[in-house]
């Protein structure tokens, strides 16, 4: 895929989801770094019901580590892997406060250095809380950005971000980061995508054998209709 490709498909999205934004809900870096963390392998909206409860009780880094573990477990037991992700909030938390003063850092070396938080979640915080441009290739992106042809199926999640970022200009990152991932949630989704009716059909492999099959199906009614009328 070249330059004037990717521009087209960034268009379209564009059109369909001019209003794409990070659907965690966070008031400040620190509890956007706690629901990112969360959100691995879970949904945003299941994140989004526990953190309303979570962010009250849980303020700062101090709040994490004044409670057992077992406790901070109980209050995120909704989320899949919570009892990793209970120990990994309160290893970050610890880091936190030895090393950074309760703050969460702003660079992206930094941050990666803290337990739970990858390549992924670093992209995100950067980008939203930071306001640095940044592509966080997550589910959705991955599959998009393979099915569209912008990445090979057999590439790395960080072979799929470096190739979106040579493709799109980079004051349209963090944009077309949450256009990517609102487009595969609402849309391109994983098992029923919306083939039929999607705009960017005449670039997705994927979306054109899906088809096929309807096609098919589709003509062999009407040959047999027409048979019969003969």
């Amino acid at each position: 895929m070249n330059k004037k490709q990717m521009r087209e498909i960034l268009d379209v999205i564009g059109v369909m989801y001019p209003d794409a934004h990070c659907e965690l809900n966070h008031s400040n870096p620190f509890e956007l770094t706690i629901a990112v963390l969360l959100s691995a392998q879970c949904t945003d909206e299941t994140v989004n019901k526990v953190t309303v409860s979570l962010f009250q009780k849980y303020k700062r880094p101090e709040d994490y580590l004044a409670v057992p573990l077992e406790e901070l477990e109980q209050d995120i037991r909704r989320i899949g892997l919570y009892r990793n992700k209970a120990m990994h909030i309160q290893k970050l938390c610890r880091l936190l406060l030895d090393k950074y003063d309760g703050i969460v850092p702003q660079k992206h070396e930094q941050l990666t250095e803290l337990p739970g938080v990858g390549r992924k979640t670093a992209n995100v915080v950067m980008s939203n809380a930071f306001g640095v441009p940044a592509i966080a290739v997550d589910t959705h992106v991955e599959r998009v950005s393979k099915r569209l042809g912008a990445a090979l199926p057999d590439d790395s999640v960080l072979e799929v971000e470096k190739k979106l970022m040579k493709l799109v200009p980079r004051e349209e990152w963090t944009v077309t980061h949450h256009r990517l991932i609102f487009f595969g949630r609402y849309h391109c989704k994983a098992q029923n995508p919306g083939c039929p009716v999607c705009p960017l059909l005449d670039r997705c492999k994927e979306g054109k054998k899906r088809m096929k099959p309807a096609r098919s199906r589709k003509d062999k009614v009407i040959n047999n209709t027409l048979a019969k009328k003969g």
